[in-house]
């Protein structure tokens, strides 16, 4: 990250919408951005099947692993790829354990380093389900995310709407097995 050229063009941004970049009050304005956006595009270059190789297997024997495991309302934040605004909500995670089962915490922790980059809430679901299958940890994954969009929010409709999308892969992709997975996520299958 390269905070330097982020505080700069936070100048420019500020000088370009008839703002004194110099006034107090927003002298360290730009530096501050730089900050935030060391936060909220952590994820950057963050490969989030790597997060779960790395991550430490929870011991069990194939019979305590379930058929199932879901972690719902896992807070979370990113950014539009279109207009560089937030949009926050809840994913819910739900997968089939492939050779082990990882810890809570590690399902979190993959929405998070996921979700720290711009991008589509589409996209999100998506690399959260099928960084399950790849890194081996699930043999199926269904991800359900519900957030408000910055963009519908304060441009376009101006409304706090929100989107709702769905995620699957490997052996939660479809049929019965999908199915118990969206109803565990907290979702209706509109099957």
């Amino acid at each position: 990250m390269d905070s330097a050229t982020i505080a700069r063009a936070i100048k420019d941004i500020l000088t370009a919408v008839g703002e004194d970049p110099s006034r107090e009050g927003l002298t360290n304005t730009p530096d501050r951005v730089a900050e935030l956006f060391a936060e909220l595009y952590s994820g950057v270059g963050v490969d989030p099947v790597q997060v779960l190789r790395d991550a430490k297997p929870v011991a069990s024997t194939e019979s305590e692993r379930g058929e199932l495991v879901a972690l719902r309302d896992i807070a979370f934040h990113s950014i539009c790829e279109h207009h560089l605004l937030p949009f926050e909500g809840t994913a819910s995670v739900v997968y089939a354990p492939a050779g082990a089962i990882v810890g809570l915490g590690t399902l979190a922790t993959l929405v998070e380093v996921s979700a720290a980059r711009p991008q589509l809430q589409e996209r999100l679901g998506e690399l959260v389900a099928q960084s399950l299958v790849d890194s081996g940890v699930a043999a199926g994954a269904l991800v359900v995310l519900s957030a408000s969009h910055g963009c519908v929010r304060f441009r376009g409709p101006k409304q706090a709407l929100t989107t709702v999308t769905v995620a699957a892969s490997g052996s939660l992709g479809e049929g019965p097995s999908r199915h118990e997975a969206l109803l565990l996520a907290g979702a209706e299958d509109p099957a």
